[in-house]
């Protein structure tokens, strides 16, 4: 579905990506680890259209979406849930979700898409007159999650959607990334905690200064003696 060929970016004169490749197969959920710094987000960032490649191609299904941009993703399926969550905290929750449909505002498909939402998530439900602000660091990481899938994306970018949350939380999300992929949506997940990812996820790649040094399935990567001594600790 997703194929990122010999990719360079950066910001100004520091290189974040240096010719990184990978593949995210339809209905798939890949994980990227690494440590800060290692181009985790550059990498979703540019694939949403955030940011501009020097070189290299991002295809999505065999068409060249390099400079496609970030509303032509969007339209084409790519839905992006940034680091930090990132909500109105001046909206509410409903007018926070109808912004994750604005490209096809139409009554009844929002009328539809909320109600599944809120099915999925029912604190949303229950505060979807609250200012987005005003709600705790695990139901804004809802909130996010139900503005992308607002969008019926086929693909889902998610940047580090446990950063900041309480364990118990950080559960429940995990399981909330499991179903959306169950459910026939593809995903692509950065993530700081590596075991849960690699855990969760049916392929995975390591990152380090912008480069993929390792690539296997999730349960190969957790067995990995550098993995192992670097990122899961021991």
């Amino acid at each position: 579905m997703l194929e990122i060929s010999d990719l360079f970016c950066g910001y100004g004169q520091v290189s974040a990506l240096k010719g990184i490749s990978l593949k995210v197969g339809k209905g798939e959920l890949v994980a990227l680890v690494g440590a800060n710094g290692a181009g985790k987000s550059t990498t979703l960032r540019t694939i949403s259209g955030l940011v501009n490649a020097r070189s290299g191609t991002i295809r999505l299904d065999g068409v060249d979406v390099t400079r496609a941009g970030p509303q032509r993703m969007l339209q084409m399926g790519v839905a992006h849930c940034p680091e930090g969550r990132r909500v109105f905290p001046h909206m509410s929750v409903a007018d926070n979700l109808a912004m994750g449909a604005y490209l096809r505002p139409t009554d009844a498909a929002l009328k539809a898409d909320y109600a599944r939402i809120y099915d999925d998530f029912p604190r949303l439900a229950e505060r979807r007159h609250q200012m987005a602000g005003t709600l705790s660091g695990g139901e804004q990481q809802m909130l996010a999650i139900g503005r992308a899938l607002m969008s019926r994306p086929r693909l889902v970018l998610f940047d580090e959607p446990s950063l900041g949350l309480a364990p118990n939380i950080v559960e429940q999300m995990f399981a909330i990334i499991g179903a959306i992929r169950d459910a026939g949506t593809t995903v692509l997940l950065v993530e700081q905690n590596a075991f849960a990812a690699l855990e969760l996820c049916d392929h995975a790649y390591l990152l380090e200064t912008g480069r993929v040094i390792k690539a296997g399935r999730g349960a190969e990567l957790i067995d990995d003696p550098h993995v192992r001594a670097a990122y899961l600790g021991g």
